[in-house]
């Protein structure tokens, strides 16, 4: 017939492949892998390695909340018992029988830190009450700091003294026993360092800046509002009158006369007469020893050992617990040293 086309025709029906060859480019199941164009297996590879991204990324996430929940539940448990919390002993008898006990002072005298009055009046509170302890030893570590905390502390010594007078109480000083630490350590019945130990510094100082001059420089100006001529005292963007100079080393001399006469008290006549006694200066321990600040070498073991004859050592140490710790270092301390930067701009210490 004249419309049939002959058997080798390259025609062939819709779906089916041309006899002997290929499916078309945009073939269909019978297509061969090798006609997978590239950018069609690098967008392949794309999705899959996104898709594995993701599980990733999801397992991850779900790890980090599993272990942020079980660290809020271990901060819990830690709040509710307070492993950490508390001295080592508060009853008036620890039932440890004889023993020697032990309060630590520790690093700057503040009323936001562990070697403020608080904490270790009440220590010193627990440690004179227990009836098996033959006595305390008050082991300080300490550059100095806070007048008023270092006088707290200093007045308490006298009080228990006088309230336990058949109970010593001893100052070991390790490294560092300097100023406001010093004036703790004098309330003590004698005082113990090691020959290389940093004591003294009997003094009081009041430190700050001044950028007056810097800001006439830069053309800044200061513009301080007060009620009162002095209310703008020590500011550190205003210049220093002489009054106000006079009046602040008025008030030094004050602190540091009451610093002298709590040493005098302390010491007695144990003090040897040296002009720089008071000047400021430290000595080392051995040193000290000789100037009548201190009463001889020693450690914490060894004088509960060989001058208390009680070796066995309890601590009444107040010691922080684990929201103080977190709330002090991350909250009530940086406000407090933020806020007296920027509104005093000096301090008063012992230092």
């Amino acid at each position: 017939m004249a419309d049939s086309l002959p058997p080798d025709s390259s025609r062939s029906e819709p779906g089916f492949p041309p006899p002997g060859g290929r499916p078309p480019s945009g073939g269909g199941p019978g297509r061969d892998s090798h006609d997978v164009k590239p950018w069609e297996r690098e967008m392949l590879e794309k999705v899959l390695m996104a898709g594995i991204r993701e599980q990733r990324a999801a397992r991850r996430w779900k790890i980090f909340f599993r272990l942020l929940i079980l660290a809020i539940f271990a901060f819990g448990v830690w709040s509710v018992f307070d492993f950490d919390g508390g001295s080592g002993t508060t009853s008036s008898d620890s039932g440890t029988g004889k023993h020697t006990a032990l309060v630590t002072l520790s690093g700057e005298l503040s009323a936001d830190s562990q070697a403020s009055a608080q904490k270790i009046n009440a220590a010193l509170e627990s440690a004179f009450d227990d009836k098996s302890a033959a006595g305390v030893i008050l082991r300080i570590n300490s550059p100095g700091g806070s007048p008023v905390q270092a006088g707290m502390i200093y007045d308490d010594i006298a009080r228990l003294r006088a309230k336990y007078p058949k109970k010593p109480i001893y100052v070991v000083v390790e490294e560092m026993c300097a100023s406001g630490g010093y004036y703790v350590a004098a309330a003590a019945d004698k005082i113990y360092v090691d020959k290389a130990s940093i004591v003294g510094s009997i003094g009081v100082l009041m430190d700050g800046f001044g950028f007056t001059g810097l800001m006439d420089k830069l053309g800044v100006e200061r513009r301080l509002l007060t009620a009162g001529r002095n209310k703008g005292f020590l500011d550190p963007f205003s210049p220093q009158t002489d009054q106000q100079k006079t009046y602040a080393l008025d008030m030094l001399e004050q602190v540091h006369q009451q610093f002298i006469d709590a040493v005098k008290k302390g010491r007695g006549d144990r003090l040897k007469q040296d002009p720089d006694l008071f000047s400021g200066l430290f000595w080392t321990g051995q040193r000290s020893i000789e100037l009548g600040l201190a009463d001889g070498l020693g450690t914490v073991d060894s004088v509960a050992r060989d001058v208390l004859k009680a070796p066995d050592l309890v601590d009444y140490t107040v010691k922080e617990n684990l929201p103080e710790r977190m709330a002090r270092r991350f909250g009530a301390a940086v406000g407090a040293a933020a806020m007296k930067t920027m509104l005093m701009g000096s301090a008063l210490s012992f230092k």
